[in-house]
């Protein structure tokens, strides 16, 4: 391992960790004050928030981390352009694998990252932020409901009990559900008890009655009951009546092989088809951003060359090849003939990117035609008695001023060998 890839390597390390914290930091920040409601009208602490937050960035990290390899290698490659490191390692005789291994190499534990995280850390991340939903809802009951008073979590949604028992049992409780105004309710319990059942809890009410109606016009239709239990997450209309695990919960195993009874794979089987093959081709990336990064960048350039312009195209190159990647992803959902074009976007990107880069690595021929015509008649034209200096100084040859040119060309002409 040479002192150059030492280098490169640490510097292109130290700006990927910078640049994912930084956008790490800027999607928690998103997250926290998105879910800020947990604090403030829900009744949990604050620590309780930063694990909800932090949680969640797993699931946004796998998409986050490419991109913040896409701009590390941007930079370095400027940075080692405008400190003329590139022209002093081209002259020297290096090509433009040197630079590229240790980007590679850091393209490689990225992808093995990104792929560890989708196969394993997103899964356990997510149940575990389920996990902490439930326990949420459940102190929605146990803690913002203060005794004598109304609370409502959100609208149409009203709690009301009259006092808490030491071990937690509510007495007089008053539920009232108007958010479907076709299905009023409302819910009269001298007790109830909170019963959780992972994934999700239940709200046990005895001794009461429930009052029912279309709307608000129509008599009520009262039912006595001894029992009745409520799950809790069917008072969060956000989560609908599905209650299974949703694709980016499971584990490989159960997404390839899900169970016989799932009524979600039965309902939806191209959202467990599009995760699994996301999860599997989102690890590509990384290879072809930094492909990207050094056919935009990888070349010795000098100042005068317009290097941001070449940085700007290849950062939307790379940008257009993951959108279109993500809209394959949504599409597979609906057609399974799709599939394979989620690992040939990224193959194709990389493929390009690598034409692109050796096809540049090959010098260019010295001499322009038009170079070569003007050695040819340069003679000729000498000889020519209007050809010359009109302050009767002798005129330079055509063969000097085409050996001239040809030395410009040469310099402009052939490309360093990177």
């Amino acid at each position: 391992m040479s002192i150059f890839f030492r280098y490169v390597f640490r510097q292109a390390a130290g700006a990927l960790l910078l640049i994912l914290a930084s956008l790490g930091g800027i999607v928690w920040i998103a997250l926290a004050l998105k879910q800020l409601n947990v604090v403030t009208s829900q009744g949990q602490d604050a620590w309780m928030l930063i694990k909800m937050t932090t949680l969640a960035l797993p699931n946004l990290l796998a998409i986050i981390a490419p991109f913040a390899l896409l701009i590390s290698a941007l930079h370095i490659l400027n940075r080692l352009n405008g400190d003329s490191e590139l022209i002093v390692m081209t002259a020297a005789g290096a090509t433009v694998w040197n630079v590229a291994r240790p980007l590679l190499l850091l393209a490689v534990l990225v992808m093995m990252a990104v792929s560890f995280v989708n196969h394993i850390g997103m899964p356990w991340s997510l149940r575990l932020l389920r996990e902490y939903i439930v326990q949420m809802r459940t102190d929605l009951l146990t803690q913002v409901m203060q005794p004598g008073k109304f609370s409502t979590p959100e609208k149409g949604l009203t709690f009301h009990i009259r006092e808490r028992e030491f071990n937690g049992d509510l007495l007089g409780l008053v539920v009232n559900d108007t958010r479907n105004p076709k299905d009023l309710q409302t819910y009269l319990a001298e007790r109830g008890t909170i019963v959780k059942q992972p994934p999700t809890a239940y709200l046990i009410m005895k001794n009461g009655h429930i009052l029912r109606r279309d709307n608000f016009k129509n008599p009520a239709d009262i039912i006595v009951f001894d029992q009745y239990i409520i799950d809790l997450d069917r008072l969060d209309q956000s989560k609908g009546q599905d209650f299974d695990l949703k694709p980016r919960e499971r584990y490989f195993s159960e997404l390839t092989h899900p169970a016989p009874d799932d009524r979600l794979f039965k309902a939806k089987p191209g959202m467990f088809r599009a995760e699994l093959h996301e999860r599997f081709s989102n690890p590509l990336y990384p290879i072809a951003f930094i492909l990207i990064a050094l056919a935009a960048a990888g070349q010795a350039q000098s100042t005068r060359q317009a290097r941001t312009e070449r940085m700007v195209i290849g950062f939307v190159a790379a940008v257009g090849c993951r959108m279109a990647g993500l809209a394959v992803n949504n599409l597979v959902v609906t057609s399974s003939a799709l599939v394979p074009l989620m690992y040939v976007i990224p193959v194709a990107a990389s493929g390009g990117a690598l034409f692109y880069i050796v096809h540049n690595a090959k010098p260019r021929r010295g001499l322009l035609i038009s170079d070569r015509l003007s050695d040819l008649f340069g003679p000729i034209l000498a000889r020519l008695p209007w050809v010359g200096s009109s302050s009767g100084s002798p005129a330079p040859t055509a063969q000097a001023g085409s050996a001239a040119q040809a030395q410009v060309n040469g310099y402009h002409g052939v490309r360093p060998l990177t």
